[in-house]
Parts: structure tokens; sequence; C-alpha cells
């Protein structure tokens, strides 16, 4: 049981770490993407009022602000695993991560002297390595962030309340964490020369695999996401694909780039064309069920609920639909069927899977994240016609008419109880769904809920779920949280734990946390 607990709790909690990096990245992108677009000159030549001195260096200044995040990604990801990860002193945690993550480096960095493998520096890229902070390393992108992150937080559970002899009390407790992923990173960066080759053959494996599948490889990426968003298991897939040779390999003006977005913003920056390749795992394969699909499933839900009901429902499914036709923030709309209509649900990934197939072979070129309106309008209708943007409307109308009739007749044919459709749905006033509306919780009563602050040995959040692990499974009242806000609920083992909030997930579990404290 404990071995269960532990997997299921340290892969859930990894898979969360990683929106820390990725939403500061999104924003960024939004800040690159914007930049670019208005200093073209495709766009200056549409648009010349845009020519003038100030407002060009201000989208300059935002250029350059936004792919701040794509130079840095790497150090990112090894102070924010160990930041989301560990339940106490996580600023030690953060500042570990950080020291272990330069001190590896200053190790290979050793390493490659003592072997006399250090090259000029217009040779780096032709032998695998790169400048990090200003030293000549190995180039392990983002991954190499993930194993410091992950060593960080593995020591730092272990020696955080460590007790030393009176004479060496002063760097006892948790000042001992830095000091022992300092001395473990410096081994390990030492050893990571010899069996680098073996991780960069399955990471190139891996993308083989997928680049041999052709216009399948897509499709196996966003089904594959959809399907492991359930379980919170998605952000691992979807970070590999970004950030690692998994997404493809490129050469952007004279540099070797690594992963989908990387190269996607990347050739954003300098200016060069966009890669379909590198487009077809991100945003534009999104954007037909994300902007169209969903919201056609959501009115299909309220077009089959009980006419007394839809008043109730309406809140409800209009914020949902906001979320993921803006954001990219989808669960609302899916947690909605996808407990009470589980082949609804593989219906809604296959189409996520075959989104991505058709926007890359009609060889549209729109990045980024998110896969909603925000992306559609900066990343493509501001980019200009070469993005082939318009497709996209073409697409997501027919995803609309499919969506729309394949859940209307499900929902109909099998008598689904989707929201609405009980006939002794719970009655709610106008002063309650208002409150609902307005993204407050009864955050007293979801606690109890909970089985109480005893009953809670961890509580975090991603973007729209809390992740908890509970003493007692038993104690969850699943029916209660329903009728509290929450969207759904997923027990993944004994103790392990998510409850589907949506966008106010945060407030949620801090309100939560301050009544434990």
């Amino acid at each position: 049981m404990k071995k269960k607990q532990s997997f299921w709790e340290f892969f859930q909690g990894l898979g969360k770490t990683f929106m820390l990096p990725i939403a500061l990245l999104a924003c960024m992108g939004l800040f690159l993407g914007i930049g670019s677009a208005f200093t073209s000159p495709t766009t200056l030549d549409v648009l010349p009022f845009l020519n003038q001195e100030w407002l060009q260096v201000t989208f300059q200044f935002m250029s350059t602000i936004g792919g701040f995040a794509f130079t840095y990604l790497p150090i990112m990801f090894a102070m924010a695993i160990p930041l989301g990860l560990v339940r106490y002193e996580k600023g030690v945690a953060a500042f570990s991560g950080f020291v272990g993550f330069v001190v590896m480096n200053l190790s290979i960095n050793f390493y490659l002297t003592l072997n006399n493998r250090i090259v000029d520096a217009d040779q780096v890229k032709e032998v695998g390595q790169s400048f990090v902070m200003g030293i000549q390393t190995i180039e392990m992108g983002v991954l190499g962030g993930i194993i410091v992150g992950i060593i960080v937080y593995l020591l730092h559970n272990k020696f955080y309340d460590i007790v030393l002899p009176d004479a060496f009390a002063f760097f006892g407790g948790s000042r001992f964490v830095p000091i022992i992923s300092a001395i473990t990173l410096g081994v390990t960066g030492l050893v990571i020369p010899l069996i680098w080759p073996i991780f960069a053959i399955a990471i190139t494996g891996i993308g083989q695999l997928i680049q041999k599948s052709g216009v399948f490889g897509p499709m196996l990426f966003g089904t594959g996401e959809r399907i492991l968003l359930p379980f919170g298991l998605h952000h691992i897939l979807v970070a590999m694909i970004r950030f690692t040779e998994a997404g493809g390999t490129q050469i952007v003006d004279g540099e070797t780039v690594s992963g989908a977005l990387n190269i996607f913003y990347a050739q954003l920056s300098s200016g060069e064309p966009i890669s379909p390749a590198a487009t077809a795992f991100l945003s534009q394969g999104k954007m037909p069920t994300f902007m169209f699909g969903l919201p056609a499933a959501a009115l299909a839900m309220y077009r089959t609920a009980r006419p007394e009901n839809r008043r109730m429902i309406k809140g409800l499914l209009l914020s949902g639909v906001f979320a993921t036709f803006v954001t990219g923030i989808t669960e609302p709309i899916e947690f909605l069927f996808l407990f009470a209509a589980p082949l609804l649900y593989a219906f809604h990934a296959i189409m996520t899977g075959l989104g991505f197939m058709v926007m890359a072979l009609l060889g549209v070129t729109i990045g980024n994240t998110d896969g909603g309106i925000l992306d559609f309008i900066i990343f493509g209708v501001l980019q200009g016609t070469d993005t082939k943007w318009y497709l996209v409307l073409i697409v997501g109308a027919i995803w609309f008419a499919i969506y729309y009739s394949v859940f209307t007749f499900a929902i109909k044919k099998f008598n689904i109880k989707t929201p609405g459709r009980e006939k002794q749905d719970i009655q709610v006033s106008d002063d309650e769904a208002n409150f609902k509306k307005k993204g407050k919780y009864d955050n007293e009563a979801i606690l109890v809920a909970l089985g109480g602050k005893t009953n809670i040995d961890s509580l975090d959040n991603c973007i729209t779920r809390l992740r908890l692990v509970v003493s007692d499974m038993s104690l969850i009242q699943e029916a209660e949280l329903k009728q509290l806000g929450a969207l759904g609920v997923v027990k993944l083992d004994d103790h392990n734990l998510q409850v589907i909030i949506g966008s106010q997930v945060a407030s949620v579990k801090n309100a939560i946390e301050r009544m434990m404290e």
C-alpha cells in the first residue's frame, strides 16, 4: 500500500509542479507573440501607423522580456519541482534547486575540462554542448532541470530536519539541504557525462516513434493527453513533447533547439518561418475542440436538460465555456460528462487527437500552449495569413456540428444524467446561484466534507483541482463536495484524492490551508 501511495502522490505532484514555469512561459509567450507580430514588416505594411519609434521600442521590449522564460526554462524547473513537491520549508527547497543546478553544471564543466572536451564556442552545438548561465556544459535542456529538481526533492525530504552534533549544529536542519544538494549534484555532474548518452537515446527513440507515426503522431499526442488528464498525469507527456527531443529538433538561427514549444518560440524570436512540424503539437491542434467542440457539448447539455432545470445550470455551463474558449482550461466542461458518460469522454479524446492531425495535415502554423481565442488571435490572425488561421474557423464549424450532434443523440438515446437531466435536481436560490457564479465557495463546508483537517496529510493544487493525500478515504463525502460546487472527485487509490474545483481552486486551497493552520 505504501509503495502505491508514494507512486501516485509523487507523479501527480510532479505533474502539478510543471504548471508554475509553464504558466509563466505561456504568459511570456503572449508578450513575445504580440511583440513579434507588431514589429514584423508584413504587419507594418498593413498597419503603417504602428511604425512609430516609441511603439516599435515598446513592442521590441515585449519581445525581449517574453523570450527570457525560454532561455532560463531548465533552471525554473530545477527550482519549481522541489518547491511544489515538498511539504515543509518550501523556500529552502527552491533555493537548493538553484544551488544544485548551478553546481551540477559546474561539475560537468570540470569533467569536460579534465578530459579535454571543451571546444570553441562556435562548435559547442556540434558536440552536444551548450552554455548555461555562462557555464559550458552538456546540452540537457529541460530534462537537466527536472533531474535536479527530483534529486533536490528527495534530499530535502530526507534531511530538512536532520539533527547534527553540537559542534556542527549550525549546519543542521533546513540549512543542511542546500549543502547536501551541492555535494550530491556535484558528484552527479561527474557521472552525467558518462550516462547521458543513454538518456539521449531514450528520448530520441520516443521522438522517432512519434515522428515515424507521420500524420498520426499529433493525433496520438492529442488523444493521449486527454486520456491522462483525469489522472492529472497529462502534464508529464506535454512537457516531454514541448521541451525535449521527443518534440523534434531543429536548427534555428544557427542554434540547435529541441522541443516543439522551444522551437516555436525560437523561430518567433528570430523571425524565421514557423515550422509546421513544431506547431503540429501546439495550440492549433486544440482549437477545433477547445473553441468549438466543447462549447457545442455544453450547448447540447443545456438543450437536453429538463426545462425547469436550465436556469440552474446555465451559469455553470457558461462559465465552463468561457474558461475553455478564452484560456483553454477545459476541465469545468469535461468533468460534467466524464463520470456520467465515459464513452462520450473517449469520443472527446479521439476528436481532440483528430483535431491535432487535421490541423497538421492542413499546414496550419499557430503555436503557443492554450488553444483558446487569445492564442488564435495573437499567434494566428496577427501573424498573417501564412499561419492559415482561417482554416481553424472552417474546421471548428465542422467540430461544432459533430460535437453537438453526437452529444445530443447520446444524452437522449442513453438517458445520460448530465447536469439538469435529473428529475430531482437540487434547487438553489438566486442568491446561491449568483454566489457560485462569482467563484465563491463554502470553504469550511468543503473542509468538513474532506473529513476535517486531521484527515488531510497533504494539500496542494494545480490549475483546476485540489490534490490531497488523506488518511481515511472513507471520510470523504463525495456527494457533499459536488453539492458545494466541485465538478468531480477522483480517488486515485486509498489515500490520494483530487477534487476538481475549476479556475478558483487556488483561493479554495489557500482558505482551507489557513483553516488547517
